[in-house]
Order: C-alpha cells, then structure tokens, then sequence
C-alpha cells in the first residue's frame, strides 16, 4: 500500500489538465503507439468536438522512482463550474490534486472554487504552472497569485508544459515524493466508496469504486449499504486504458466490479460496497448529495416515447449522477419529466446526449429554479414549475433562492460587470484587489436571474476574461408574478415563465414580439397574449392567410363583392374554433435568448 499515490488535477476550464494527463501517461507508457492521440481520456464525442471534459476519467499508471515501483491512480476532472459536482466526487477519491494554473492568464474563479474543495477534503496540494512555453507567460506573476493563495514556498511550485513535456518528470516524482500514501487496513472489514459508473449495454452496471479498508476478491459476495442488496463480484480489476481483471483489489486501490446489475436504481455514485461475509459497520461517510439549480421539462416530441425517455434518463444517470428527473405532465406537450441541472451548459449536454447514445428527440421547456410559496396559513411549499403555483389569492409571500456569486476579471471591465450585475438586481458584496489588474467582485444575486444567459453576457462583456463561480446561498422574500402566455385565449404552459414583477411588463412584450416571428401564419388570426392573472400585459397578432375572394368580381353591384366576403368571413370563423396552433420548438428555445 506505500506505493500506491491517488491524485486527481484540478483547475479552471482550458487550462490544460488534459493534455498535461496525456503526458503523464506518455511518460510512464501507460498509453503508446496508436493509442496515444489529444487529450486521450475524453472518450466522448461531446468532450473532443467542443474540447472539454465532462467526465472525471480514472486511469492507473506505472512508474518506477529510485529502483522502486509505484502505481499512480490518476484522475482527470472537468474544469467548468457546470461540472463541479463531478470533481468533488473524484476528490473523494483522492490522497492529494494537481493544482494546474495557465501561466498567461492566472488564477481564475473555478481554480479557486476546486482548491477550497481540495483543502476541505484534507487533500495534499502540488501547484503546477502550465503552458510556460507560450510567448505570453507570465510564470513570475502566476507565482506570486499562487504563494498568495496557497501560502506555498515558492520552490514547491513546478513549471510545466502540457504541450512539450517539459516539468513532467518533475510532477511524477513530486507526486510520489508529496502525496501521501493511502490510509487504510486490508485486513479490516471491506468498505469501498462507489464514485462513479457506467451502463454497459451487454454487462449490465459498472461501478467504479476505491477501496478504503479490506480486500475484494473476484466471486465474493457483496453488498451496497444503500438498499442491502447481496451481489457476485462476477469481474473485479484495475482501470488503464482499457478494463484490466485482477484477482483482488485492496486497501488503496481504484477499480470496477462488474457484477451483472441491470436495473440502474441499485447502484448510487457515493454508496459503500462491503463483503457480505465479513460486513463492516457503517458506511463511508462525507459523501454530499447533489443540489441542482436549474429545472426544465423534457418532452418526448412523440408521445409514444415517454417510456424510452425513462429508460434513457436513468441510464444517462448512472454516468452522470448530478442529472435528477421526476414525471410531469403539461397541456401543450403531454407526459414528461421535470429535469434538475446544474446549470444551462449541463442541460445543454444532456440534450445532446439524449440524441447521440439513445436516438431520443426531445423538446425542453424554458429553464426556471425552484422557489419557495408560503400560504395564508403558514404553509410551505416548493414550486419548481410555474404551472404548480396555487392561486394568486391564496399566496401570502415568494421566497426565491439567492446565490453568491464570485467574479474575477481584469479591472478594464469592472464597469460594464458591474452594470450587467445590478440590471438582474444584484447586490454588491465586496470588491478586492487580488494582484497586479486583477480583481474579485463579489455579488448576490437571484439565481432565477442568471439561469438563463447572464453567463454568455458576461463572457462577452469582458472579452471572455471574468471568470464565474457561485454557490447557492439562501432564499430571500421576492416580488415575483406568474407571467403566462395565451394563444387564441389558450394558456400555454409550458411557456409561462416566473419572473420578476418590475421586469415583468418588459419581459412579456419581448416574448410576444419574439413569438410573432415564429409561429407560422394559419388561415386565421392568432392572437399572441401575455397576462399576469387575468391582466393582459402585452399582445401581438398573427395576420391570416387570406384569399383574394373578390378577384372574378370586375364592376357589377358591391353586393356581389360583400356576398363573397360575409362567405370567407363565416369559413374563418368556423376554423378558428377547430383550428390548433401548433408552437414550433424553435418558440420555447428562443425564450432562453431573448436578448
């Protein structure tokens, strides 16, 4: 157990945590020949055509040190705010992280996020300065940013390049000489901690877990502490590349279990396996349970999927356990599931996920948070969907959740951050210096006000240099009115939207004026209407589609004309009462991008 190191790196997203793993395992021929290509642990589609990672990928390599061996279990995390919820598990996982910062652009908000993660878990930290062979380095300044924040000597600080390997040697042998060796007794009871797995269409589940006390041995009985159900370890075994079977795995050691489980309900990432034989008493403890903080319906376009969608959504849960669903049902789009996200970048990739593995086409309503209704009475209820908020009258206040929001950008754009903040009613906290021109503003802000573009707007507005992390604070009373959108009278729910009774007005005429534009014009006229209870706000109309009926009409009495109009006008009104409109899906995105 001495020598074995457990490490995962951390950092801000496009810092190069990938490419610096490629080398690692380059230069301990973990990975050789054709195997080896760019950022060889995004295994997904997704991950290498936008290049990012949204899977923490394990991986255990070899390395020798002074004639000695040692087996390094490496773990590479995604590094945007979205995806936090996959690092703090890979953290658990963990002995000690590879701080990486980008030697042209310095700390940034998630590198600061990661690492209170990392300390929190009592992880031993290794600094890393990256992409030190840009022309715009700038590694003595990144130096002093990092003795300021971790309070380190500064010969403990490695410069590397992901690119040319250089630093490498030098991280691999500060890991082993830094990073403790994993506590743990392989003679006590079994206690592996579940961190992440996968649905494997012919194995059933694959739970990849660490092992924190005892020893598994391959057709052992084992149990999970969550429902106490008893299972074979048919296959147990290291992860390199590909899987590798081991005859037994102990203390210390990262691995998967196969063990033939079908349904995914039974397994839950931070779940304890122990032996049944010999069971130990309590579970792991420490592991938190996920708070999403964006919801959306998802809808099947064809109702006949709803049960494919299901399926499709708990196996897409099992790989990426942050993603939380319940059944829904809505007038305008029949049965679906209200989603729970962590932001609009993972609800965007869900989306696409959903149509890449399991051919599901879907249609997702406008994002909102979840909020908190008091009644007359007292009575508390959460509403995560605006279809499930009682009657206006029976409502005695709103509390919705607020978050803490942490913004570091370069003092050039302090102004137009500062503006963007208080337009979706922001309030400042603190501004510091944190070196040089760069500064940290620190603000509360609504969480329903920044779901649904503030991200995109800042990136813009500060030329892509703020970076922005938050965590969920707490609920504050609000003034917030249902705004519902009506079409030919008929309420659309899956468009009505809680926001915000000063900007409400505002918001509903941009969204019938958005909406003219996309639904296609019928034989008849659609009135287009936002209201607040039984108050219009704003309306627009849909022009029909007319024939011209008096065309064969040259001179003659103007009643030959009127006869064939009062005509056309009855057929009109006979299809408005049949006629349907049909609201493309291109309607309820627009919503999200109404600027």
């Amino acid at each position: 157990m001495k020598n074995i190191r457990n490490f995962c790196i951390i950092a801000h997203i496009d810092h190069g945590k990938s490419t610096l793993a490629d080398r690692l395992l380059e230069r301990t021929n973990t990975v050789t020949g054709k195997d080896m290509e760019d950022q060889v642990l995004d295994d997904m589609e997704l991950e290498k055509e936008r290049g990012i990672t949204i899977k923490s990928h394990a991986i255990q390599m070899d390395y020798e040190l002074d004639g000695e061996k040692y087996v390094l279990n490496l773990i590479d995390t995604p590094g945007h705010v979205d995806f936090s919820y996959e690092v703090s598990r890979s953290i658990a996982a963990c002995e000690g992280a590879l701080l990486i910062v980008d030697a042209s652009q310095g700390i940034q908000a998630q590198t600061i996020s990661n690492l209170y993660m990392a300390i929190d878990n009592d992880l031993e930290i290794i600094p890393v300065i990256n992409k030190c062979d840009l022309e715009s380095a700038k590694p003595e300044e990144v130096e002093d940013q990092i003795v300021d924040l971790l309070g380190c000597d500064r010969d403990e600080i490695i410069r590397a390049s992901g690119k040319t390997g250089m630093g490498v040697d030098e991280i691999l042998k500060a890991i082993v000489e830094r990073i403790p060796a994993p506590k743990g007794d392989p003679n006590a009871p079994l206690q592996a901690l579940v961190f992440d797995s996968v649905f494997n269409p012919f194995r059933g589940i694959i739970a990849y877990f660490k092992i924190e006390n005892g020893t598994i041995h391959t057709g052992e009985l084992v149990k999970f502490f969550s429902n106490d159900k008893e299972y074979h370890a048919d296959e147990i075994g290291i992860l390199k590349l590909n899987m590798e079977p081991r005859k037994e795995l102990s203390a210390g050691n990262v691995g998967y279990i196969i063990s033939g489980i079908k349904t995914s309900k039974e397994v839950k990432v931070g779940d304890t396996i122990t032996s049944v034989a010999n069971p130990c008493s309590q579970p792991i403890e420490g592991f938190e349970e996920v708070k999403p903080m964006v919801f959306a319906g998802v809808y099947p376009i064809d109702a006949e999927d709803f049960e494919n969608l299901r399926a499709s959504l708990e196996k897409l849960q099992l790989n990426d356990a942050s993603l939380t669903f319940q059944p829904e049902s809505s007038a305008a789009l029949g049965f679906g599931f209200r989603c729970g996200f962590l932001g609009l970048l993972h609800m965007e990739i869900i989306q696409e996920r959903l149509g890449r593995e399991f051919d599901m086409d879907v249609i997702t309503t406008v994002p909102n948070v979840s909020y908190k209704v008091y009644d007359k009475k007292g009575n508390e209820t959460e509403v995560h969907n605006p279809s499930g908020l009682p009657e206006l009258n029976l409502i005695d206040h709103i509390e919705e959740p607020y978050i803490r929001a942490t913004i570091i950008t370069q003092t050039d754009y302090i102004g137009p951050i500062m503006t963007l903040c208080l337009s979706k009613r922001g309030e400042l906290v603190k501004q510091e210096y944190i070196s040089g021109n760069r500064m940290e503003i620190t603000f509360d802000m609504p969480l329903g006000e920044i779901v649904i573009d503030f991200y995109d707007k800042l990136k813009s507005i500060s030329k892509g240099y703020a970076s922005f992390d938050y965590h969920l604070s707490d609920f504050r009373d609000s003034k917030l009115v249902k705004l519902d959108i009506l079409l030919n009278g008929e309420s659309v729910d899956a468009l009505s939207t809680l926001t915000h009774a000063d900007n409400a007005v505002k918001f509903g005429r941009r969204m019938c004026e958005k909406l003219k534009e996309l639904i296609p014009r019928q034989q008849f006229d659609i009135a287009i209407q936002a209201a607040i209870g039984a108050k219009i706000i704003a309306r627009e109309t849909v022009r029909q589609v007319r024939k011209d009926v008096t065309a064969k009409c040259y001179g003659g009495d103007i009643t030959r004309k009127r006869k064939l109009l009062e005509k056309q006008k009855e057929g009109k009104k006979r299809m408005k009462q049949i006629g349907t409109v049909e609201v493309p899906q291109k309607a309820f995105l627009a919503v999200l991008k109404l600027d």
